[in-house]
């Protein structure tokens, strides 16, 4: 069967599942397209035709698997602005003027996959970025609630409208109007089910979404009503507004204002929402496909693009990836970009069959939905999260939330990416860190001869503004590889970093690879959380170690204990034991720490930092050493790779001595020594053996101990599990001989 046969019998294969999955979406859908129109004050099928037309474009062009696609949450208070100011007080006209603005928006779009700046989102500030979304959460929680309660005239920006909420619980309170209370009851109760929903164990009621379970609740009372000859308590005013013909009364953008800057303000807020949104959601979403995929960002931005184009002239609003509705579709079994069609099929069906029903939502009940919608992006929890991965990143997410509640979305996340910045000077006490360094190249990236691992060594800084460097180098490497990150020669690295590097290892996790980071043991920070800022500091300052624990050092810990073994992370000064090593002549050990050693102290691992070179040449070099104690003397040697330290050796006095009937090992390994004959009388057949059926260790015995190391940097604490496992079988084996 060729590639393509292949593939269409999947597809076939897999076609009820992503029926299913696109029918289960639409019901989440129908009615959050819906609310997030009327939230930005604009018709409500405005907020369905992004959902068709970019479940359409976007799974026919898309380069994502398993996304769907439809207006966002990000945008709402964006289009209120612009619909609002561009109206001058005409809402509808406003809204027309918008529609413009959207078709521009996707075209810049369109110019942002082409220009491949699918990696957009990764310039902000993780907490910069958290702050704008808590800022749309509480744009649209401030509206809708009013809303929610009845009052569907309120108006003013997003503060006024957070402080007349006391005032406007009041006025229902006092109110004697059955269609207001009625229309509160229903807002109240919708809430209810949003927050109860999860908590219902029901499987009968977990099959139709909370959001589905509001609107046919909504229906089905005002036909309780009919049938029963009550007269419906809920005004026309407080209902759905859903024309008579739908298709007829699709309206067309006007481009009256294209050259005023108003309007390129509000084409430029919108595409840069849309972008963050949907980039930021297509991240997440690649992290639960089942399949393992990776997304082209790239070409997905140009299929959102083409979809925002179109939406905008009939009518509609931005087209983006949106993480709810995404969940939900691999949550129900979606395998490809079908789901997403099928969620617009399923959606232009309700629109034209059921627009009778439609009429009959109460429009408290979709504010309802966006109100807990706008809370889960503020919530508590979350900001507490924030405070604890380091005061800074509270600050940061503060300015960002009051800069955009106070001006707009812009100006916020502007005001966020400069208070970062200005905190990572105070922090690091420089400006010239990030000046001189930030366009030099500081990544290097290699895969490493022995073990075929994956090296990446950062230097100077790494933080939002230059985390594209990384990010390049690690997008090469494919998801199933073993990966090392060697922060030892980066001074500062921020939390924005650490938070994407978490990203990535969970990706390669998936996907049957392994990425670790080492070298960030000696960095300072305030808080526990393992995505806290780093930033390094001098030895003479250096506290107790296990103040600022990585997730390296709790790894070693486990191991540890693996090993019936101690682990003392503190460093240690009295380094004598390893001066008598030919390694060390002529090296000067600081200190080691990050130790595991057996109860005995016969055996033991660490990091250990020294110099070698002299003056300006001096170059500080951390490497991970295992020492173990012989209980009988055996002779002195020390064993390389072929060529690599043999000058040292030399100027040791030390002789080359072969082995013999073992011509591979002479001619891979390098075994030199004063006593020849003691020497290769020691070197038994089984340790040759042993010796060429393992990754290359440099070894060296000092008559009463052995020095082995694996290479000039930190390992990994799989490479020091191995380091482990191949000292005790090598002394097992040199005892045995």
């Amino acid at each position: 069967m060729t590639a393509r046969k292949s593939q269409t019998a999947i597809f076939i294969k897999d076609l009820p599942k992503n029926v299913f999955a696109g029918f289960v979406v639409s019901l989440i859908a129908l009615p959050l397209g819906l609310g997030l129109a009327l939230a930005s004050e604009a018709p409500p099928i405005a907020g369905i035709i992004p959902a068709v037309v970019g479940g359409v474009i976007v799974a026919l062009l898309g380069g994502t698997q398993v996304t769907i696609t439809g207006p966002g949450n990000g945008l709402v208070i964006v289009l209120l602005g612009a619909i609002t100011a561009l109206g001058g007080g005409d809402l509808y006209q406003g809204y027309l003027f918008t529609l413009a603005a959207v078709v521009f928006s996707g075209v810049l779009m369109i110019l942002l996959g082409f220009l491949r700046m699918g990696r957009l989102a990764d310039f902000f500030p993780a907490s910069a970025i958290q702050g704008m979304l808590a800022a749309i959460g509480i744009g649209i929680l401030a509206k809708q609630f009013h809303i929610m309660i009845g009052h569907n005239n309120e108006a003013g920006n997003i503060l006024s409208l957070l402080f007349q909420i006391p005032a406007g619980l009041y006025a229902l309170w006092e109110t004697d109007s059955v269609s207001i209370v009625s229309a509160a009851i229903v807002g109240f109760l919708s809430l209810l089910i949003m927050g109860f929903y999860a908590k219902i164990r029901n499987r009968v009621v977990q099959l139709i979404p909370a959001p589905m379970w509001i609107l046919i609740l909504s229906i089905g009372f005002s036909y309780v009503c009919t049938w029963s000859g009550i007269p419906y308590p809920i005004e026309k005013k407080f209902l759905i507004p859903i024309p008579e013909n739908v298709l007829s009364s699709l309206v067309f953008p006007d481009f009256g204002k294209v050259m005023e800057a108003q309007f390129m303000l509000a084409v430029l807020a919108i595409t840069l929402i849309a972008s963050i949104e949907s980039l930021l959601s297509i991240k997440a979403v690649d992290k639960l496909d089942l399949g393992n995929r990776h997304s082209n960002v790239n070409k997905d931005l140009k299929a959102l693009g083409l979809a925002t184009t179109i939406s905008g002239f009939i009518g509609g609003l931005n087209v983006v990836t949106v993480i709810a509705r995404s969940s939900v579709n691999v949550n129900s079994g979606a395998t490809n970009r079908s789901s997403n069609f099928f969620h617009a099929a399923f959606l232009v069906a309700f629109v034209l069959i059921f627009q009778e029903q439609l009429r009959k939502i109460p429009l408290s009940a979709l504010a309802a939905i966006l109100v807990y919608t706008g809370y889960k992006l503020a919530t508590p929890a979350a900001i507490k999260k924030i405070a604890s991965i380091g005061k800074e990143q509270i600050i940061i997410f503060t300015a960002t939330v009051l800069a955009t509640l106070t001006t707009n979305l812009i100006a916020g996340i502007a005001v966020g990416i400069l208070v970062t910045f200005i905190i990572h000077i105070l922090i690091n006490k420089s400006v010239l860190l990030f000046i001189t360094h930030l366009f030099k190249p500081n990544i290097l990236m290699f895969r490493e001869a022995d073990g075929g691992n994956y090296f990446v060594s950062i230097k100077h800084f790494c933080s939002f503004m230059n985390y594209y460097k990384l990010k390049n180098k690690l997008d090469v490497i494919s998801e199933n590889e073993e990966v090392v990150v060697d922060f030892s020669m980066c001074s500062f690295v921020d939390h924005t970093v650490l938070e994407g590097l978490e990203n990535y290892r969970d990706i390669f996790e998936h996907k049957g690879g392994h990425i670790e980071l080492i070298g960030l043991d000696k960095h300072e920070t305030n808080s526990v959380h393992p995505f806290a800022i780093r930033k390094i500091i001098p030895l003479r300052a250096l506290k107790p170690i296990e103040r600022y624990f990585t997730r390296r050092q709790e790894d070693l810990k486990e191991a540890a204990k693996d090993f019936k073994w101690k682990y003392v992370p503190k460093k240690k000064k009295d380094t004598l034991f390893l001066r008598n090593f030919i390694f060390f002549s002529s090296r000067e050990i600081r200190y080691c720490y990050n130790q595991l050693g057996d109860e005995k102290n016969k055996i033991g691992v660490f990091d250990v930092e020294f110099t070698e070179g002299e003056f300006i040449a001096k170059e500080v070099i951390k490497a991970t050493v295992m020492h173990i104690s012989l209980p009988t003397n055996i002779p002195v040697f020390t064993l390389d790779k072929e060529g690599l330290l043999g000058l040292l050796y030399n100027l040791s006095g030390f002789d080359e001595i072969e082995i013999p009937n073992h011509p591979d090992f002479n001619r891979r390994f390098r075994l030199s020594g004063e006593d020849q004959p003691a020497i290769s009388s020691l070197f038994s057949d089984e340790l040759v053996l042993f010796l060429e059926s393992n990754p290359y260790y440099h070894v060296e015995s000092n008559s009463t101990a052995l020095l082995i190391l694996k290479k000039e940097r930190l390992l990994s604490v799989k490479e020091i599990k191995r380091m482990i496992y191949f000292g005790k079988q090598l002394q097992k084996l040199l005892q045995e001989g």
